[in-house]
């Protein structure tokens, strides 16, 4: 009798391992590690910290006290925290921080995440954000789950409260990155934030991949990803439609790769807008082989008047659209809401500048639109290859620039504005 009990017991402990090595091993394929050593890994799973997963039952604590377990684990360990599968968690605002002591953090997202479907679950929380990770280095954020912002409730009026008359009020960002070095995001399907979805703020060293963001086409400012103050960022093969831009890079950030984006409905993307407010700077970006369709915007660049700095070394390639409606688009007279619009002599300086291998339709006459400053104009911008036409049959269509110098070759329409 005691025989069998060992053997079982014995079995039983086989399996989880062998269990937990096929966890191990889907989670460095899906992050680029190739081996994670069992005997310097601990493993966190929310429910053993009281986590309930039912959707309905608020698993904020059973999370802050997991992470906070798989935070301070042993240096130059790695910890695991796991979100298991057939599950959903839901989570009311809340703060992943660091540093660290671990040396690599993984997060196993299986299970799904839902926001709030009240806003008054928000009050004592700040309205910033829903999930922020912050200083957290060698982060990876993986597995096939689901991450719902539940974003219908503030895309009509995004106050909170009792608001004083006239306050602008804006809704929270889904989820945040801040000086999270040597990040990576992979496999994942984020819906409905309330605004941004995926936001990474001061950020060197990040990685996203085979994601899927998705809100309405309707839903205000939920942008897909923005890239803010950030570098060494590489974007790839992901499915991205919202109701802003696919993709924004904002002042600060430079050397960013983006590549693989099936962007759709949104607004394509965007460097920009800059200059608002201040000086921002942007360089070496480089966006091929993606596909726009039915947005409101190709790749474009985007500033307001007055104010400084430079945007250089841009690069889109390999783009194709599919009744798109601004195409191409440079366009240094910014102002969304066309009241008060500015008008200075001084402008963000945007030069070297290449479209290159461009091609498919547009919803616009107008498919290549390159507006510069008057006074501060736009030098090597470089249109070669390029061939749009209209998605109404029969239709000419044709491009227009101000201040713009360099050169075009192999363009339909003709391009004969830019000055050499």
């Amino acid at each position: 009798m005691i025989s069998c009990q060992i053997t079982r017991m014995v079995h039983l402990v086989t399996l989880v391992l062998v269990l937990l090595t096929c966890m191990l091993s889907f989670i460095s394929c899906a992050t680029g590690v190739t081996k994670v050593n069992l005997a310097s890994t601990t493993i966190f799973n929310v429910m053993a910290y009281g986590a309930k997963g039912n959707g309905k039952t608020d698993d904020s604590p059973a999370f802050t006290n997991a992470w906070k377990a798989a935070c301070q684990s042993k240096p130059n360990k790695k910890s695991i925290l796991v979100i298991p599968a057939g599950r959903t968690f839901f989570l009311k605002p809340m703060d992943f921080n660091g540093p660290c002591k671990p040396s690599s953090i993984f997060i196993q997202v299986s299970g799904n995440i839902v926001a709030p479907t009240k806003k008054t679950d928000w009050f004592g929380h700040h309205v910033d954000t829903w999930l922020s990770f912050n200083t957290v280095n060698g982060l990876t954020v993986s597995g096939s789950g689901k991450i719902d912002g539940n974003g219908p409730i503030w895309w009509k009026d995004a106050c909170i409260g009792s608001p004083i008359p006239g306050t602008t009020c804006r809704a929270p960002v889904a989820i945040q990155f801040k000086k999270c070095n040597s990040l990576r995001l992979n496999g994942l399907t984020h819906v409905n934030s309330p605004r941004v979805h995926l936001l990474m703020t001061k950020c060197n060293g990040v990685i996203f991949s085979n994601l899927k963001i998705i809100a309405p086409e309707t839903s205000p400012n939920t942008d897909g990803i923005n890239i803010a103050s950030s570098t060494n960022v590489n974007i790839r093969d992901s499915v991205i439609g919202t109701g802003d831009d696919c993709i924004a890079i904002s002042g600060g950030s430079s050397n960013i790769k983006i590549s693989g984006i099936m962007c759709g409905p949104g607004h394509g993307i965007s460097i920009g807008s800059l200059g608002h407010g201040g000086f921002d700077v942007v360089e070496n970006v480089d966006v091929r082989n993606c596909t726009m369709k039915k947005t409101l915007a190709g790749v474009r660049i985007k500033s307001y008047q007055g104010g400084t700095g430079y945007a250089k070394k841009i690069s889109f390639s390999g783009i194709k659209f599919d009744a798109v409606w601004n195409p191409i688009m440079i366009d240094q007279y910014y102002c969304p809401t066309q009241k008060d619009c500015v008008t200075s002599t001084t402008a963000v300086k945007l030069s070297d500048i290449t479209f290159r291998g461009i091609a498919g339709t547009s919803n616009m006459d107008n498919v290549i639109n390159i507006s510069c400053s008057k006074s501060v104009a736009c030098t090597n911008i470089v249109v070669d290859s390029v061939y749009i036409k209209s998605a109404i049959p029969g239709r000419k269509v044709y491009g227009t620039c101000i201040n713009a110098h360099g050169r075009a070759s192999h363009v339909k329409p003709s391009l004969k504005c830019l000055i050499p």
